[in-house]
């Protein structure tokens, strides 16, 4: 017998003005006793959003806990065999759960979410994935999202739950470059997983990419020469960095450091002068330094 196709629900919690209000009370009074913060990057409209690391089911709470905060309204990815379970499936879905059952097909499920997302793109909505699939230790992600998000012309949100500084929320926007002739899939992933491992999990050792510790302290000039190498399409020069920083001298001392402390590199592309880009781990911290990068 064919099972009951779960349908994606329009009206969830986030849209019940009661609950929703004893919740924001509930959740506001928690993460101010537990020290913890919701944080927000400035986004607006829909976005594909992915969580990470996901090493407990803490990190949905926190992540509801957030979007209740602030006014966000958010579906979640969760297997559909949870939807299916009498009290609790109800409950899963009328939080906003997008069951996926991955024995039907992946093409089904992203024809079937793509439909809903574009049905509501134009709200403030996130459509929250975690690329690691389980809670427990994997070696890759799922790039589910990263095709929806092509599909759907929509941005990825990043958006973390990090137990270390008790932050929960998006931390940036990472914009797709939609362009049959480019594929930048396998940059864009390497460069937002980057951005994961100063984030730690509830449970660090089972999280992927690993965690690394935190993030490599900046000064404002430094991460201003960062981005600046990053909107020079990836490589410049100490002069072309200085003329776009405006100002008078930048010492190779400087970058050095920079380099040593991992986050630009030289190249080895021919030039008389030489050449400095940013590493994937460079990358990685503009995610966290700037809420946008354009």
């Amino acid at each position: 017998m064919n099972k009951k196709v779960l349908e994606i629900r329009d009206e969830t919690i986030f849209d019940g003005f009661t609950v929703k209000y004893i919740l924001k009370l509930v959740f506001k009074v928690w993460f101010k006793l537990a020290g913890w913060r919701a944080i927000e990057s400035g986004h607006e409209g829909a976005g594909i959003t992915i969580a990470a690391p996901h090493t407990s089911n803490w990190d949905v709470v926190y992540a509801m806990g957030a979007a209740i905060l602030l006014d966000i309204k958010i579906y979640f990815s969760i297997k559909e065999s949870w939807c299916r379970k009498p009290i609790i499936g109800r409950l899963m879905m009328w939080m906003g759960a997008i069951p996926i059952n991955r024995d039907s097909g992946s093409q089904g499920q992203i024809e079937k979410i793509k439909r809903f997302v574009n049905k509501h793109k134009k709200r403030r909505i996130f459509f929250l994935f975690t690329p690691e699939g389980t809670r427990g230790k994997v070696h890759k992600w799922k790039t589910g999202f990263y095709h929806l998000a092509q599909g759907c012309n929509l941005p990825i949100f990043l958006a973390k739950v990090d137990f270390r500084t008790k932050e929960s929320g998006v931390f940036h926007t990472y914009h797709l470059i939609n362009n049959h002739l480019v594929d930048n899939k396998e940059e864009d992933i390497r460069s937002i997983q980057e951005s994961y491992k100063s984030v730690q999990g509830k449970f660090p050792t089972l999280q992927f990419p690993e965690y690394i510790g935190p993030m490599p302290e900046l000064s404002d000039l430094e991460a201003k020469i960062l981005r600046t190498v990053y909107s020079a399409k990836g490589v410049a020069t100490r002069l072309e960095i200085t003329a776009k920083l405006k100002v008078q001298k930048l010492s190779i001392a400087m970058l050095d450091f920079l380099i040593e402390k991992g986050v630009l590199e030289k190249t080895n592309k021919e030039s008389s002068e030489t050449q400095y880009k940013l590493t994937f781990a460079g990358k990685g911290c503009l995610l966290h330094l700037y809420p946008a990068l354009n």
